[in-house]
């Protein structure tokens, strides 16, 4: 008996799910990382263009090249191990090397991204982070340096997975341009451990500024969707008065409407791309488990103080969008029941002319119809007298006579042959 055939895409879809390990390192460490996104079309840009600026970088210290459409990639270069990955808008590099510099995030860290190799990135940077992974010392230490390394007002600090390390940063940027994070782990905590805390500061960052995009947007978007509102809002209250005839206000609304669905397409993908961005954000953070340290804000709450408020605001956009698409929509459905009302009422005033038009014919039809009798009449009679005449000498009656005599026989047969020519025309 064959085999049973597998789907074609069968062990690729298995694979998909361990295509992306976490990275694993140990303490103390040094990890490198940015994210490169192309400022427009990131979604359709050409991916190869990313493939060759990787390939680029490994042939500086020849290391083996990835897969042709490879979408992930680790190996070493140098002293470093370098584990990149293309998404959906971005791609990022993460570099990570044993040992801490003698300066606490030092900039000279991030040269292993050579600067004139980055002037050549088929994108921008929309973030960079320089993180330091250190043995856990006691807690008041912990506390020092987060003094001397980060902005005390914004500081987020937590213990995370269950006690295994303690993780900090501020979300700032510092004077070299980079983010900075602070792990301290115990010397019982596992590299692959280490390195899924490490990759999850990172993606939490990363999709904090994806996400702000959204939001970005929404504001250069307020303006435009104020003055819609506005406008929208003018219309409906001419249409409520009657102030403006329909001719004039359907264009209106149809400018509106058109404006209102073209930047609802221009903006669904990254009003989509925003949810998902701020689901991944929130998921990171829950996945860390956080515990407070100390009495300092985790880094939920920073996010509900700082980060969240922005969500809500796009959101709320999408939804005022959306509010205004059904609105003008509404309007024109108004609009057209207006229309349809008044075309009505002008049909009953033609219908009215109709019949009062019909009336007059009929009436003129009567006129016209005993018209024709009397002179039908009146020929008939003179040619039935002319006709008779003769008889006049015989019977001795006068000509007069006689004509009166045949009159009324002439004038009743003349009607009565209308009046049968006019119910054939009826029966047709």
């Amino acid at each position: 008996m064959p085999p049973i055939e597998d789907h074609p895409l069968r062990y690729k879809l298995a694979n998909e799910l361990h295509a992306r390990p976490f990275p694993t390192m140990a303490a103390p460490c040094t990890a490198v990382y940015v994210a490169i996104k192309q400022p427009k079309e990131a979604v359709s840009r050409d991916r190869a263009q990313d493939l060759t600026h990787l390939i680029a970088l490994l042939e500086r210290h020849g290391a083996p090249h990835p897969q042709p459409g490879a979408t992930h990639y680790s190996g070493r270069i140098g002293r470093h191990t370098l584990k990149w990955e293309q998404h959906t808008e971005f791609v990022t590099y993460t570099a990570f090397v044993d040992g801490l510099s003698d300066r606490p995030f030092d900039p000279a860290d991030f040269a292993v991204f050579p600067e004139d190799w980055l002037a050549q990135a088929p994108g921008q940077r929309i973030t960079s982070c320089l993180l330091r992974v250190e043995q856990r010392p006691d807690d008041s230490r912990i506390d020092e340096v987060l003094s001397e390394w980060f902005v005390p007002e914004s500081l987020a600090v937590s213990t995370v997975l269950d006690g295994a390390g303690v993780v900090a940063g501020d979300f700032r940027i510092d004077p070299a341009g980079h983010l900075r994070f602070a792990v301290f782990v115990g010397p019982d905590v596992g590299k692959r451990r280490i390195g899924r805390i490490v990759q999850r500061l990172c993606e939490i960052e990363t999709y904090k500024s994806m996400s702000m995009l959204g939001f970005s947007r929404v504001r250069e978007m307020a303006p435009m969707i104020g003055e819609l509102d506005n406008h929208l809002t003018r219309l409906m209250s001419d249409m409520t008065e009657g102030q403006k005839p329909a001719e004039e206000t359907l264009p209106q609304l149809l400018a509106i409407s058109a404006e209102l669905e073209t930047v609802a397409a221009k903006t669904s993908f990254r009003f989509g791309a925003t949810t998902a961005y701020e689901a991944i954000v929130t998921q990171r953070i829950d996945a860390l488990r956080e515990v407070r340290f100390q009495g300092r804000q985790t880094f939920a709450e920073f996010m509900m103080r700082r980060y969240e408020p922005a969500m809500r605001t796009v959101n709320a956009t999408e939804r005022r969008l959306q509010s205004l698409a059904d609105r003008a929509m509404r309007a024109g459905d108004l609009l057209r029941t207006r229309v349809d009302v008044e075309r009505s009422a002008q049909n009953q005033k033609l219908l009215a002319s109709m019949d009062q038009r019909a009336d007059l014919q009929l009436r003129l039809q009567r006129t016209v119809e005993g018209l024709s009798v009397v002179a039908i009449s009146y020929y008939a009679v003179s040619l039935s007298a002319y006709l008779m005449e003769p008889l006049s000498g015989v019977t001795g009656i006068g000509k007069g006579t006689l004509t009166a005599l045949i009159t009324l026989p002439v004038v009743a047969a003349v009607w009565w042959m209308l009046r049968r020519v006019h119910r054939k025309m009826i029966d047709r």
